[in-house]
């Protein structure tokens, strides 16, 4: 799906990304994890041409997203509130994009059915802009945008943040239901290692810039690895 040879991003003298290789399969949940500074936005923006590298490339199903607009029928993605349009409601910014997608108003509101649970009362119907919304109902507008055209990858950078504890639980099975519904590969970036060891599939650690470890997220040792390494920071 993701292929990444040779990718480097730097900001003055800070190194934000140096990848030589990596690459994320068909059908994983990856979790990015590390700290603040680690360069996972970074790497996110620069997979969606947000951001250009110095050096390298990343490529999305053998498409390079800076020469090609291919990737953007497959893929959703949602990094921050930059993303929506702040002056429409959330039905018209749904509305807005369901047009230029080609999706019909009868589709869109069966598509958008699905996530009633998530919204929780607060985003469908409510008559209220964007941006007078909380932080956490523009976040859940955001994901809910990347997830109605149900592309094959999904990227959400950190998108438990400013999630009530409810929103995050629903927002877990959501994203567990989507990959086993879809197949879809999904990059979720996250501060929160209990978030991200619940749902991925695999768990990439970024330190620095760069991706220190990979691992299989099928027992309990890579928790175990990832809590020892973040207490070893303190």
């Amino acid at each position: 799906m993701i292929t990444i040879a040779n990718l480097k991003k730097q900001f003055g003298q800070t190194i934000a990304c140096d990848i030589p290789v990596f690459n994320v399969n068909d059908g994983d949940i990856l979790g990015l994890v590390g700290n603040n500074g680690a360069g996972k936005t970074t790497l996110f923006r620069m997979t969606l041409d947000l951001l250009k590298p110095e050096e390298g490339s990343i490529t999305i199903n053998g498409i390079n997203p800076s020469s090609s607009e291919e990737w953007k029928f497959f893929t959703g993605a949602y990094i921050d509130d930059s993303f929506l349009i702040d002056y429409l409601t959330p039905d018209e910014y749904f509305a807005f994009i369901g047009k230029i997608c080609n999706i019909t108003q009868e589709e869109l509101s069966s598509r958008l059915q699905k996530y009633e649970v998530f919204a929780n009362g607060e985003i469908f119907r409510q008559n209220k802009l964007i941006r007078n919304l909380s932080a956490g109902n523009k976040q859940k507008v955001g994901i809910i945008a990347a997830l109605m055209r149900m592309p094959s990858l999904v990227i959400l950078d950190e998108p438990f943040n400013f999630l009530d504890p409810t929103s995050q639980s629903s927002l877990k099975r959501l994203l567990v239901d989507y990959h086993t519904l879809y197949n879809a590969t999904i990059l979720v970036s996250s501060h929160n290692l209990q978030h991200t060891t619940d749902i991925s599939t695999r768990i990439a650690l970024m330190e620095k810039g760069k991706i220190i470890r990979d691992l299989n997220n099928d027992n309990e040792e890579a928790k175990r690895e990832l809590t020892t390494y973040f207490e070893q920071q303190i």
